[in-house]
């Protein structure tokens, strides 16, 4: 299995699994990072002692050796004693550490800067937002002083500089300008020194309408460049400068549109804000239409949407006009496709304020009104056992159904989807109304619908192991969320591929778990707390088991809400039995979502290895329905392999005399 090793933040390894290799002290960790400095090259003992320390102390060189010793133990546990090392070997006068090119994040992250080079502005980009994502802190981290390691340091620091710039020039090919302004602003004020980041952030902001801006950076940049390294700005900037004055042709090649869509939502905005009053209630409503849509956009603007929702209901219930309270709930009618809220309290605010809102509707209200609050009371009832989130669903879906309005009936399925997972085995329902979703949406051009439709299909028949139509759907979601700028679906896209790989069961287990890390790295900042906490420990969890190797152990694992169902498993591989079985009796019935397969699998292997009848024959029971999936998969994130399997041993467990 191969070893894989991180050298972009801390020094690190983990084994095939994905689990943290334990290196032992600081020394350790220094001959490993010598070794990876070197690239495959034999380095002297004699050259490690000095490197090691200033003064090498009688008995280094001996010290070294012990050293490798315990690497060589560490890195490769299954070698069979006085066979010869396969990965950090011993030749000549010294050592070399043999690892693969994709084995050390470093050498990876070259490769790919270089590679995006050649590629088309989108792949590029793809390429460099992810090879940007694997570094976890500066370069081999804690050697900063070690003279070894400074050339190294240095030449990785410059091409991830490098990396961020080719990233902002690649969405400003795409038409992205927006996109790369925050990323350029923070490089700059890091990296004040680099001409090319200025020029690269001015002109994002000008392209995205702000010409203020745009100038204001230009000045920055000449004070920071005078007063700090003593230089005039080059040609470039000084250029830059005035095409911006004059509004330089060349400034928005082909891309126009987007500077011209900046200045026209300024001026737009502008206007609004003339004509409309402050205390208006138009405004209120318009602005729930902004947060829509900036929900969507992910990230800060995901969390930004949640937080003015509030305040807008409020605000709404305020004026006592229950009808204008129902719009400001109901149109926001963001697809939802994850099961666990990323806010409950806050979920349980809107739930709590719309059916207020239903209650004090006057008769003769418009029926779509109270189909919208009953969506969102089922949409924001997800994850919970209360009855009233199926029941709403099930009226919203019936009045919507009634209505000429796809709009609303598109929002009343997604209602109907986040509640069926009152059992196991639901994935041909939530196929059903996947493929409603995507022929509705489509007919009537509801984009962020038809994405959420093909999302929930990559669910389903990953539940149901039909991976071809599985990779279809992720296809067709991926292509109109690049052709609509809805980056969260790119997010679940990448975690299928991980699954992908993980289910297919041909990939070495090194390759799947960096897979997954590369899809945790894009939930970060992502905006989803509920999908991003516990999420790729879990992952790797079902990886170690589906190849029967025991959980990993690393007493820093942040397992989020999935601790309960992990805790036995960790406590089994570090051979404390009892203590796995006291926990195994504390774990509570798993939540009604999209996991819920997934964790009675965990609850039963644990109760499979310990003894416990009474989880075996609860999980039977709980897992029966879905003998026809695949555990996890539905949740397009991970999987246990076939539900069926876990049925049979469970099956023989229950069979064997007490």
């Amino acid at each position: 299995m191969q070893v894989v090793f991180g050298v972009l933040g801390p020094v690190a390894a983990w084994d095939g699994e994905g689990a943290a290799i334990a290196l032992k002290g600081p020394r350790h960790r220094a001959v490993l990072a010598r070794l990876i400095v070197a690239r495959r090259r034999v380095v002297p003992v004699t050259r490690l002692a000095e490197d090691l320390w200033a003064d090498p102390p009688p008995g280094a060189v001996g010290a070294v050796r012990t050293f490798v010793a315990a690497l060589r133990r560490a890195l490769e546990p299954g070698r069979p004693p006085r066979t010869a090392a396969r990965l950090l070997v011993t030749e000549g006068p010294g050592y070399a550490l043999r690892a693969e090119p994709g084995a050390v994040d470093a050498w990876r992250f070259e490769q790919a800067v270089s590679a995006a080079a050649t590629l088309p502005a989108e792949d590029g980009l793809a390429r460099l937002r992810e090879a940007l994502g694997w570094w976890r802190g500066p370069a081999y981290a804690e050697f900063a002083d070690e003279a070894w390691a400074r050339t190294e340091r240095s030449r990785l620091a410059e091409l991830r500089l490098q990396a961020v710039e080719r990233l902002a020039e690649a969405r400003l090919a795409l038409g992205l300008p927006a996109e790369a302004v925050p990323d350029l602003d923070a490089h700059v004020a890091e990296h004040p020194w680099r001409e090319d980041a200025w020029r690269l952030l001015a002109l994002a902001l000008y392209r995205a309408g702000r010409q203020g801006d745009a100038l204001a950076v230009l000045r920055r940049a000449r004070t920071l460049l005078v007063e700090q390294l003593g230089v005039d700005p080059g040609p470039g900037l000084r250029r830059l400068e005035g095409d911006i004055l004059d509004h330089a042709d060349h400034l928005d090649p082909a891309a126009t549109a987007a500077g011209a869509a900046g200045r026209v939502w300024a001026q737009a905005a502008a206007a609004y804000d003339r004509a409309v009053p402050s205390g208006a209630r138009a405004r209120l409503e318009s602005t729930v239409g902004l947060l829509r849509d900036l929900a969507v956009t992910g990230g800060g603007g995901l969390e930004a949407a949640r937080r003015h929702r509030v305040a807008a209901v409020v605000a709404a219930q305020e004026m006592g006009d229950a009808q204008l309270t129902a719009r400001v709930i109901g149109a926001y009618d963001v697809p939802a496709i994850w099961t666990r809220s990323d806010d409950p309290e806050q979920a349980a605010q809107i739930v709590a304020a719309a059916e207020r809102t239903l209650s004090a509707l006057p008769p003769g209200t418009h029926q779509a009104a109270r189909a919208r609050l009953l969506a969102t009371i089922a949409l924001e009832s997800r994850g919970t056992r209360a009855g009233r989130g199926p029941q709403a669903a099930r009226q919203a879906e019936e009045i919507a159904r009634g209505l000429d309005d796809p709009g609303l009936l598109a929002f009343a399925l997604n209602g109907v989807f986040m509640q069926t997972f009152h059992r196991a085995g639901l994935a041909p329902r939530r196929d059903e109304i996947g493929a409603e979703l995507v022929a509705l949406s489509a007919r009537h051009g509801l984009v962020t619908f038809e994405v959420l439709g093909h999302l929930i299909r990559l669910q389903a028949r990953s539940a149901l192991a039909d991976f071809p139509a599985a990779d279809r759907h992720a296809a067709a979601a991926d292509h109109l969320a690049g052709r609509h700028e809805l980056p969260l679906a790119g997010v679940f896209v990448q975690w299928y591929r991980a699954l992908r790989l993980a289910a297919a069961g041909r990939a070495p287990a090194a390759e799947v778990a960096a897979a997954y890390r590369d899809a945790a790295a894009r939930l970060d900042g992502a905006g989803m707390p509920g999908l991003r906490c516990g999420v790729l420990p879990l992952a790797l969890l079902c990886l170690r088991l589906r190849r029967a190797r025991p959980a990993q152990t690393d007493e820093h694992t942040d397992w989020g809400p999935y601790e309960p169902w992990a805790r036995p498993l960790v406590l089994l591989a570090q051979e404390r039995r009892g203590e796995a079985a006291a926990a195994l009796r504390r774990v509570p019935d798993p939540p009604r979502d999209l996991l819920f397969e997934a964790l009675w699998c965990l609850a039963a292997r644990a109760a499979l290895a310990v003894g416990d009848r009474e989880t075996m024959e609860r999980a039977h029971t709980e897992l029966a329905p879905a003998a026809a999936e695949l555990a996890g998969a539905g949740s397009g994130l991970l999987t246990l392999g076939p539900v069926s399997e876990h049925l049979g041993d469970l099956a023989a467990a229950l069979r064997r005399p007490r």
